[in-house]
This record gives C-alpha cells, structure tokens and sequence, in this order.
C-alpha cells in the first residue's frame, strides 16, 4: 500500500490537507503530533522547542507505524519532518511506496495564520526555530500554500498523477547488456525508462525498436531525445549509464549535467577504469550531483537473469537504489541478493577489474589444458569435454561448463572450436588490474601470464611466420587417462593460487585507499550470477570469514590441498614444456608459489647488484630491518 507524508512546518495546513487526500484516496488519515509523548507536548504548550532527543521516541514510533499502516491500509500522515535526518528515520519502506508533499510559504504568511489558529497548543513563537530547523527536501511534490485550499488541492493532484507516470529509473545506452538489464529491472515491478541516441545510418530507433519488441510483455517509455528522457524520471532521478567505457562515459555526462537537478544520480554500469571513477565522483559532486561506479558481471544472460552487481559510491547514493540493484542481482544458495554495497568511490570498479583479472587466469587456464590434451594426447573435443565434464562435477565451475558446451558444439558435423581463430582480445580491464598490482606492489603472476598470453595470442601472423623457422615439434605421444588425474590436481592448485592472488590485491587496495572491503562478502555476492562462480567461490566466503587479513594459501584446510598437488602442479608444468606446449598460467601458479613459500629468496643477489651499480643500500640479516648498508662492492675499493 502506498504512504502520504505531509510536511512543513507547523501552520502550512497538514492537518487540512491531510484530511482531504485521505478523502480522496479514500486511506486513513493520521496526525504525526497524536504520536508526540506527553512531555513533548508540554514542552510545546510552554513555547519550549523541541530537541532531537525529544523526537527520538516520536520518529521511532512514527517509522514502526509506517511500515504497518505499508503493510496494510496505506495512510496519509501529516508530519512536520523538517530535518533530513527525521526524513530518513520515518522512510522505513521502499521509495516507490512512499511520497512526500511538502506544503511550504514565506514566514510572515505562515505567521498571520499561526496568529489566528485556536485550540492549538504549538505556540506561533516557536515558527521561527522551526524555519531555522527547516532543511527543505530536494524531492517530492513541492506546494506553495498560499493560496486557497481548492486550489492546492488541485495542484497536488495534478502532480501526484504526473509522478505516478514518472519512471523509478532511467536506463541509458541499449547494448546487449543495457537491454537485459533493462528486461531484468521491468520484469522485477521497477519501473524503467530506456534511451538510446539516433543517428542517421548508424543508430536507427534503438529505443523505439526495443520497446515495439516488447510491448505485448513490458511497457518501456522510450526516448531518443535527451531531455525529454530526463524529464520522464522521479526526483531525485536515477540514471543507469550502460555505454563503452572511456571517453563515451565522459561524454554522456556532459550532456546530462545541464539536465540535472540536485543529488540526481549518474550510475556508471559499464567496465570503466576505477580511477576515472573517482575523478567522476570528484567532479560530479563538486557539481551537486551523485555518482556510483558500479561492476556488473554475468554477460547477456546475467544482466537478463540476475547478475553479480559491485556497487561503489557514496553509501547515500546505495541507500537510494540499492533495492533496485539488489532486486535485480543473481541470488546465492541462502537466497540473498548477489549485490552489496562494496565502499566509497573507486571501490566497486576496481572489485570488478580484480574479477576481470580472476576470470582471465581461469579461462586461461582451461585453455592451456585444452590445448596440452588436445595435441599432446591426440584427444578428440568430445573426449576432453567428457573429462571437463568429470572434473566439473566436483569444482562446479561456470567457466569449465561453457568449455564443455563449446567442446561439443559442432557446425557442418564438424567441431566449431576448430574453425575458430586463435587469436584472443581483451577489453582493458585485465591489463588495468595489471598495473594496480604494480602500483601497489603486489604479486600478480598468473593474470598478468593471462593477460600476456592473449597479448601474444593476437600476433597470428608473427606466430606463422615464427613456426616456419623454428619447426617445432611437439610430442603427441601422451595418454589422456595417464596424466589426467595428475592434471586435474594441478589445474586445481593453481586455480586456488589464481583466486589467493586476485583477493591479495583487492585486501591490499583496501588498505591503501581505506575502502574496508569485505573480502568475505565480496566472495558470497560471487556465487553466483558471475563468470567465475564455483565451488571454491562458496569456500572463500568462510575463508575469507575467518581469516580476512591473511592471504588465502595461509588457511590451513588451503594449505593440505595445495601441499598435496604442488607435485603435481609442477611436474604438469614440467611436462608440458618438455614436449613442447606453452602453459603461462600453470607455471606462472607453480611460480609463485615456490616464491611465496620460500624464506630465502634470490632477492639478495638483486640489492647487492643494485648497491653496486646505483649505490641503493640494501638492509643485513644480521641488522636490525630498516637499517641500511653501502659498500663498495669492486674488488679493491673500501
């Protein structure tokens, strides 16, 4: 049911009017000051003003009587509610089921009614701390009261019925996934506008075509004209951007700025890079308006379905949409919403590059033994997808099930993996968390390995070319059933040594930006709705629950795996270089982690040749660290 809040200060006519809309919805009408505890009232009776301790119990019980008159009736409740902070406490039900009609006038023509009220007992000296309180909303229906009460009326009623025509949100940009997405939010009661820009050749009715396409289901009102598409929105408005990344995003927001009213919200649903996030909220907020960078992962049946949604921003910004965004979001095996408010700022961008990053190591990883089964063992498609198959009983990876389907899928009866070309792209968002890891100074191996191998992948011809030289002869003389059970533990390892690496630099830019991240809660909204869902996903959230600050290889139940396949991890990497196969991420894994269990490192041997040529210092064993040493390492010199 639907809730009225009448607000303003004392004297605008709340109680009148109040009265009237609950006649014309035909709802109960309550009067806020009925909720006030006696002391309050004799507070008032004396012209002593209210403080928010007075208020507290009041608002308390006003909010609990909100959402049960919501869950019942619906009401119409006239209620001064002059601070934001009391607007807040009283929204004790969702946005679209609440409206609020601030009945407002100068002081002086609020004074002479106060003046000529009877039986009253607010004092007309309290009017003025009332105004100082005031702190008008920036949403809702705004009322000048100054005028007769048929015409208020009249007024109210008109914008009542246009805001009930008006869209809870807007969705800007119908590419693949801003059309799910935009199917995802209407088949779930929200009510959502679509725009796409027309251009002649180029872009022809996208917004009126998609409508027309699903009318007999959904009621989209569409638009190709910017402000027309502004204007149909609620205020505060929300705008979900699903353009390309980049300078399109840059671009999209000049053009909306001139549009916008104050704490509109700009909702970034696109892979951009997490520093142009922060830039943008910077300079958005400068400006008066909102802004959230916000990850979503799941590809086109995702965002039709339900996918993973990283939220970053302002937490009032999440306030206000989070029930949509988590409406729409996948939903884990407890049936909660795969969408959490990730942190402030650059937060949720950079969440979704680490799980760019993760994604890259896993396909990658499955692509290298693919391929090492494939021609080392002679294996058909259909042999190695029945072994994936095997595998992915235990691991339920999302990744490892489409390989299976791609393994199988045949054209002309003929397998069409085989027809595809061997060269692999990547939209930036690998290589951006790269270079995160480098700034912070973070091991990254197996995505960086990822991120190159695709690199060198896309140098086709460079690699014909090469081969013709080289004659390289690789072995096929392997047996699938003999190295596919010491396989399958190295692919797992090292999938576990993928996952430790992308949650090492998510806690480690947490720390640095002061951003809180919950590892463990980033790992839950993971499980599903995602690309690289798992088992091993629905592990890391206790993981990570119990040990949140400690790299995951550290767990005790992770380190009886990983002591139990490091064999195998590293004869596989052995192996397959030995007959002639490339496998990046297998021993970019095997890499690290004789790295990361090592206490001695060959990194001694690096400040002793640093020293030597640039003089850099370097720290002693047998000193206390943060002590520094020079020597003049040439033979001869003291």
């Amino acid at each position: 049911m639907h809730i009225y809040i009448v607000m303003g200060v004392s004297g605008v006519g709340k109680t009148t009017i109040g009265r009237l809309l609950s006649e014309k919805f035909t709802l109960p009408f309550f009067d806020a000051d009925d909720f006030h505890p006696l002391r309050n009232v004799e507070k008032m009776k004396n012209g002593i003003p209210l403080q928010d301790e007075d208020r507290k119990i009041w608002l308390q019980t006003l909010s609990e009587k909100i959402r049960s008159w919501n869950e019942s009736t619906g009401a119409v409740l006239a209620c001064s509610a002059l601070k934001e902070k009391y607007r807040k406490q009283l929204q004790s039900v969702p946005d679209k089921d609440i409206s609020w009609i601030f009945l407002h006038s100068a002081q002086e023509v609020i004074l002479n009614r106060l003046s000529s009220r009877k039986g009253h007992y607010f004092k007309p000296e309290l009017l003025e701390s009332q105004f100082l309180t005031l702190e008008i909303p920036q949403y809702g229906i705004h009322i000048d009261v100054n005028k007769s009460v048929e015409k208020i009326m009249e007024e109210i009623m008109e914008k009542i019925s246009n805001e009930k025509e008006k869209s809870q949100i807007g969705l800007l940009g119908l590419g693949v996934m801003g059309r799910s997405l935009a199917i995802n939010l209407a088949t779930r009661g929200v009510k959502v506008a679509v725009y796409n820009r027309h251009v002649e050749n180029i872009e022809v009715d996208i917004a009126k075509s998609f409508a027309s396409e699903n009318k007999s289901i959904y009621d989209f009102p569409w638009f190709d004209e910017l402000e027309a598409f502004v204007n149909s929105l609620e205020r505060p408005r929300n705008i979900l951007l699903m353009v390309n990344a980049g300078k399109a995003v840059d671009l999209v927001i000049e053009s909306l700025l001139p549009l916008l009213d104050k704490d509109d919200l700009i909702i970034d649903g696109g892979n951009s890079h997490y520093k142009d996030t922060v830039r943008r909220e910077n300079y958005l907020e400068e400006n008066g308006f909102l802004f959230m960078g916000t990850g979503v992962s799941g590809g086109e049946e995702g965002a039709r379905k339900g996918p993973s949604i990283m939220p970053g921003g302002p937490a009032k910004a999440y306030n206000r949409v989070g029930d949509y965004l988590e409406k729409i979001a996948a939903r884990d095996k407890a049936g909660n919403s795969c969408c959490t408010y990730i942190g402030p700022d650059g937060a949720g961008h950079f969440v979704k590059m680490v799980h760019n990053g993760i994604e890259y190591g896993e396909m990658q990883l499955i692509a290298e033994i693919y391929n090492y089964l494939r021609f080392h063992t002679g294996s058909t498609p259909e042999e190695i997808a029945a072994l994936f198959e095997e595998w992915n009983a235990e691991i339920q990876s999302y990744l490892l099930e489409i390989s299976v389907d791609i393994l199988r899928k045949k054209e002309k009866n003929e397998f069409l993996i085989d027809k595809v070309l061997d060269a692999a792209k990547q939209k930036g968002t690998g290589g951006w968390s790269t270079n995160a890891a480098l700034e912070l100074g973070v091991p990254f191996d197996t995505i960086t390995a990822a991120v190159m191998a695709r690199n060198i992948s896309g140098k086709k011809e460079e690699r014909k070319a090469a081969e013709e030289e080289y004659q390289p002869t690789p072995s096929k003389e392997g047996n699938l059933q003999e190295i596919s059970e010491s396989l399958f533990k190295a692919y797992k390892a090292a999938s576990i040594i993928n996952h430790s690496i992308g949650f090492d630099l998510m806690g480690e830019a947490s720390k640095e930006y002061k951003w809180s991240l919950n590892l463990s809660e980033i790992a839950r909204i993971w499980t599903n709705g995602c690309i690289i869902r798992s088992a091993f996903m629905e592990e890391l959230i206790d993981i990570l629950k119990e040990s949140p600050l400690e790299n995951i290889l550290m767990h005790p139940d992770i380190q009886i795996r990983i002591k139990d396949s490091k064999p195998e991890l590293a004869g596989a990497v052995g192996d397959a270089l030995k007959h002639g196969f490339p496998v990046p991420v297998l021993s970019a894994a095997a890499n690290y982690l004789m790295s990361f269990i090592s206490g001695q490192s060959s990194a001694n041997m690096i400040q002793a040749q640093r020293d030597y040529f640039g003089a850099h210092t370097y720290e002693r064993v047998d000193k206390e660290r943060g002590e520094y040493f020079h020597t003049e390492w040439k033979p001869g010199k003291e």
